[in-house]
């Protein structure tokens, strides 16, 4: 059984102005998603500045996410590292906190060979018992899981049962889903792909759109689901604007900016982050009106 179906929002951290990590907004708009219609809370992520963020950080944001949703929708704790060992350890108090999953990205800077991604993902997995989504997005680590790779670790390891696919390459997922023979689940890692994703048999997304507009993404996924792939089509073309306008600059300085300019007052980001050019955040605003968010002035 799937860890979970539809909509999970990559969620950002909120700062507070001298950059520490604001709890009790991020109570807030954890129980605004769950209102909102997400169907699980992706938590120290890339959208979630985990790069960024101490260890000692990190861990207490996920403790403060698992206790605050309350096993209402499933939580999934981002615990990847470029250093095994440290992903180990992120795993292992993930699970001690009661995360419900972990998401694992591929090692960035020093990278991996195949062989050494096997490695990698099979000792962080065999340290825990909670399943394990991998997350392969290659365009931010320059390392990438080959279909065969990933249809092997969904085959050999049994709690590695799913993959966020943010690789962009359609048919590099199509093959992944051939030699996988149901092995893995499989969730959308890029919000214009949700609709393409879910007719390779996916089941879901892991979406920053999510952010500003958790209803909406949950009904793209929704309406597929339950056979409405039309409707689906058409709520994916009719966000694309808004999504462009999330990506134009690197995630997640645009969504934090989305979000600052509904209201939420999540803060700034942590360096080397810096705050929108001028000219893409009116851009920004602009595909938010258009796609019906109340823009504050």
């Amino acid at each position: 059984m799937a860890i979970f179906k539809g909509s999970g929002v990559a969620i950002v951290t909120p700062m507070y102005e001298n950059k520490e990590v604001n709890y009790d907004k991020l109570g807030e708009i954890l129980e605004e998603q769950i209102a909102g219609g997400t169907d699980a809370i992706i938590i120290c992520g890339t959208t979630g500045e985990a790069s960024t963020l101490t260890h000692e950080e990190h861990l207490d944001v996920i403790r403060y996410a698992v206790e605050k949703v309350n096993k209402r929708l499933p939580v999934i704790a981002g615990t990847g590292s470029n250093c095994t060992e440290t992903a180990v350890y992120l795993s292992q108090e993930a699970e001690k906190y009661g995360a419900d999953a972990v998401l694992l990205v591929t090692p960035y800077y020093n990278k991996a060979t195949q062989k050494g991604l096997i490695a990698h993902f099979t000792r962080i997995a065999e340290s825990i018992s909670i399943p394990v989504i991998l997350y392969n997005v290659p365009g931010r680590t320059g390392c990438n899981i080959l279909p065969e790779t990933a249809a092997y670790l969904g085959k050999h390891v049994k709690n590695i049962v799913g993959i966020k696919e943010a690789s962009g390459n359609i048919s590099q997922v199509a093959e992944l889903m051939r030699l996988a023979e149901g092995s893995l689940e499989l969730y959308s890692g890029n919000d214009d792909q949700i609709v393409p994703i879910l007719s390779l048999g996916g089941c879901g997304v892991i979406s920053v759109l999510a952010n500003v507009a958790p209803g909406q993404t949950h009904e793209i996924v929704s309406s597929y689901l339950e056979g409405d792939v039309k409707r689906s089509c058409r709520l994916q073309l009719e966000a694309l604007d808004l999504i462009h306008a999330l990506f134009c600059e690197v995630n997640p300085i645009p969504v934090k900016k989305a979000m600052n300019l509904l209201g939420k007052e999540v803060g700034p980001l942590r360096g080397p982050l810096t705050e929108m050019e001028e000219e893409h955040a009116r851009r920004l605003a602009k595909a938010m009106k258009d796609y019906g968010l109340e823009v504050e002035a």
